[in-house]
């Protein structure tokens, strides 16, 4: 039975986390191995199995070409975007013919977006293992300067999990209203989201249940990932000057390295050095080599002191668009696992001039966020308005390839914007409308998002025909663009709602493999589970033979000595049902004896 529930999850690089309403308050619900936040891992066995999640990367040491993390920094990107990206995984990153990047393991190659998928049906399972019933409804967060190909790609990803994806809405945004809910004063506050693959700084208006966003920047390339890179890169060299040998090609390596540089960048938050020690770690005509070695927190500030840097333009930048000064900012909020590091910590004090809030956890408070506007869409929670922005600027080509802005960044949506143009040659019949996002006043260097043509138009000589082009965006992003011709009435216009670049059909497919997936996961549960009954069953009779001794009569000793051997035949099977059969006859024959 379907639950009117509906969901918050943070599909995060790192983790992901799921959280929802409950009795008018969010509530941040465990997964199935007990934590609050699941990896964000997905790895495919030899055996077939697929692990998600937790398990997915304790295996992952030994299964590093088949265990995919980090697929957010890959969804809705082509691969001349993320070939940088695809240098710090162990794992393949490909070209597919439509220049698509795509993920390989086990031979095959996944589109991010059916990695992403199988991610947020472990967050969906989470939630229904938690109430007992099915949840289909889910609002999403993306980071604030994913462009509209990443957001649309994380919304088919969700359509795949068998999700429907009732809102998107930003990261910071989401913390806002997690932080802000309930507070009364009013306040402008700075959103500071570093997490494992993007930085974003939002800044915000909050008071009397309104969050009405001001400004949002950042850079969809920076985030912990970057930071883990440089680390290891620093330990690979590290060890090539102490061995003479290089690390980068072994694998199995690589991946010991990387967990090894998670652990130090974590341990130098709270201390000034740390041991980086991985024994055995490969083996040479001298024998086997150990990797001893320490960091401190001065040197890894000496690593990524770029990285670092390369968050203060952008939080300049959205101060900037917000027409507010460092001292106008009431509160800093700290969101994403990478600002526990004491320079990030330290970049925010020199930017804001301010010490920044630790009254949330990091790794949650997105997931809250998104619980609380799936709430209000529930009507679970009431009194609360959320005004978002567009994170990029959108326009038109015109005359020597130039790109017109109609809708500039950080506008509040719902927005209608009009402007009039004309020919650029004489007698046109006809114009073509590209449809552009981006900053750059030049038209090929930004994202070409529509495109259409307008014809009927009167004949005249250039500059006489007046073209009037209307944007108009809704709530949920999806822009509406019509051209008219004001001289003869003639319209065009289309409805914009980007592609992720996965076709229709490519989208039915991964749908039904995952239908398929699942399927074939609850099999072999239900086959897990009639085995372990089975197993349990077994031994319990068996302790009852030893402790019976003498007392048993031989009829009873060999009734069950017989269900003892028929559920161990049905066990060398791959039918739960006779299995689990079996067992409950054994069950309840000792039961009869027992009584």
């Amino acid at each position: 039975m379907s639950s009117g529930k509906v969901i918050g999850i943070d599909l995060g690089t790192t983790n992901s986390c799921v959280a929802i309403i409950e009795n008018g308050q969010p509530l941040v619900i465990p997964n199935s191995e007990g934590g609050r936040t699941t990896p964000s891992v997905v790895a495919f066995a030899a055996d077939g199995e697929l692990y998600v999640g937790e398990v997915a990367k304790r295996q992952a040491l030994t299964n590093p070409r088949n265990t995919i993390y980090a697929s957010k920094r890959f969804i809705g990107r082509r691969y001349d975007e993320v070939c940088h990206e695809a240098e710090l995984v162990p794992f393949s990153v490909k070209e597919d013919r439509l220049g698509r990047a795509v993920l390989e393991a086990e031979g095959r190659d996944f589109a991010p977006q059916e990695i992403a998928s199988m991610i947020l049906q472990k967050m969906r399972q989470t939630a229904e293992d938690y109430y007992g019933c099915e949840i289909t409804k889910a609002v999403l967060t993306v980071p604030a300067y994913f462009n509209d190909t990443q957001r649309q790609a994380t919304k088919d990803a969700g359509r795949i999990a068998g999700i429907e994806v009732l809102r998107i809405i930003n990261e910071p945004t989401a913390a806002a209203l997690a932080y802000g809910l309930g507070k009364k004063q009013d306040a402008r506050i700075a959103v500071f989201d570093l997490g494992g693959g993007t930085f974003d700084i939002s800044i915000l208006h909050v008071g009397e249940g309104v969050f009405e966003v001001l400004a949002t920047n950042g850079d969809s390339h920076l985030g912990g990932e970057d930071f883990d890179a440089r680390i290891i890169h620093w330990i690979i060299q590290e060890f090539q000057r102490q061995t003479g040998v290089d690390l980068r090609e072994d694998r199995m390596a690589f991946q010991r390295i990387k967990e090894a540089a998670e652990k130090a960048k974590c341990d130098l938050s709270t201390s000034q050095q740390t041991p980086v020690t991985i024994p055995f770690i490969t083996v040479t005509a001298d024998g086997p080599q150990h990797l001893q070695m320490s960091l401190n927190q001065a040197r890894l500030e000496q690593l990524v002191d770029d990285l670092i840097e390369r968050t203060r333009r952008p939080c300049e930048q959205a101060l900037e668009d917000a027409g507010l000064r460092p001292q106008d900012i009431d509160e800093v909020l700290l969101v994403g696992g990478q600002t526990r590091m004491l320079a990030v910590q330290e970049m925010v004090r020199k930017v804001f001039g301010a010490e920044p809030k630790r009254g949330v956890n990091p790794d949650e408070v997105v997931a809250i966020g998104a619980a609380i506007q799936g709430g209000v869409m529930a009507g679970e929670v009431d009194r609360m308005v959320l005004l978002d922005v567009i994170p990029h600027t959108l326009g038109v080509e015109t005359d020597g390839g130039l790109c017109t802005p109609l809708i500039k960044r950080n506008t509040t949506i719902p927005t209608s914007r009009s402007e009039i143009f004309s020919t650029a040659a004489d007698g046109l019949s006809a114009v073509d409308v590209k449809v552009l996002q981006g900053e750059s006043k030049l038209a090929s260097d930004n994202k070409l998002i529509g495109h259409f043509q307008l014809t009927g138009i009167r004949k005249a000589p250039r500059g006489v025909p007046q073209i009037e082009v209307a944007f108009d965006m809704d709530t949920n992003g999806i822009l509406n663009v019509s051209a008219k011709d004001l001289n003869t009435g003639k319209e065009q216009a289309i409805r914009i709602e980007t592609t992720s670049g996965l076709s229709e059909d490519e989208l039915l497919r991964m749908e039904d493999d995952a239908q398929q997936a699942s399927s074939d996961g609850l099999a072999r549960k239900r086959l897990m589970e009639s085995r372990n009954r089975a197993e349990r069953a077994i031994f319990d009779a068996r302790k009852l033979l030893d402790f019976s001794g003498n007392s048993l009569s031989d009829e009873y000793r060999e009734k069950i000595v017989r269900a003892v051997g028929s559920t161990e035949t049905a066990l060398r099977s791959d039918d739960a049902f006779a299995i689990r059969e079996a067992a409950d006859e054994l069950a309840e024959v000792r039961k009869n004896i027992g009584q």
